[in-house]
């Protein structure tokens, strides 16, 4: 098994993918490939049909895409998802949800590992982004969190789609109080999130473009 991702401090697709995989048990390579730098596309393309990270290659079987890649790894790995049918389809609902929109959070609070942007970014769309999200945290540990400190009790999918909101609210001084802020702090200090923060530290690559406050 491969998985092809992008710069740790900045590729917040990457991240998941690799989280999953890495909560999941899986033994993989890992490919980076730095973003946004003379020949990185054709780098990419080589591996991944969307040109597109992550990407993952399992005995010669190719799938891209953060969403796809996780499900199929809890086709393998069926702990990556809840074992009871509501949970499970709540768990893949904030998932997809996470996937597709928070939009206005992405573009002007982009993952940045590296940096402290505290009291950044904020607009009346970004902060109504914020508050949804702290809501499906509240949310899905009021109902689903009680047999462990994840959303859904164990590590699953969801926790690796909002991984890089952890971060993103780490670098932003986003603080929200109550079961989302215990959950924030549970889930920077995964061990795994730790170590990918390392070595989004060790990076030296810059890309100007996710840089937006110096």
């Amino acid at each position: 098994m491969k998985l092809i991702i992008g710069n740790k401090n900045y590729s917040s697709w990457s991240l998941r993918a690799w989280l999953a995989a890495r909560e999941g048990g899986f033994t993989f390579e890992e490919i980076r490939i730095p973003l946004f730098i003379p020949g990185s596309r054709e780098r990419i393309l080589s591996h991944s049909p969307s040109g597109k990270v992550p990407c993952l290659i399992d005995h010669g079987f190719t799938v891209w895409d953060s969403l796809a890649i996780g499900e199929y790894l809890a086709e393998k790995q069926p702990a990556l998802l809840p074992s009871d049918p509501g949970a499970r389809a709540i768990a893949r609902a904030v998932t997809a949800e996470m996937h597709a929109g928070f939009h206005n959070l992405r573009s002007r609070m982009p993952m940045n590992v590296r940096k402290d942007y505290a009291g950044f970014g904020h607009s009346p769309e970004v902060d109504a982004d914020i508050a949804r999200i702290v809501a499906i945290w509240n949310d899905c540990r009021a109902r689903f969190g009680s047999e462990g400190p994840y959303l859904f009790g164990s590590f699953s999918l969801a926790d690796a789609a909002f991984a890089p909101v952890a971060f993103r609210f780490q670098t932003y001084g986003v603080k929200p109080e109550g079961a989302a802020g215990e959950y924030l702090t549970t889930l920077l200090a995964n061990p795994h999130m730790q170590e990918w923060a390392a070595a989004a530290r060790a990076e030296t690559e810059s890309i100007a473009e996710e840089d937006l406050y110096g």
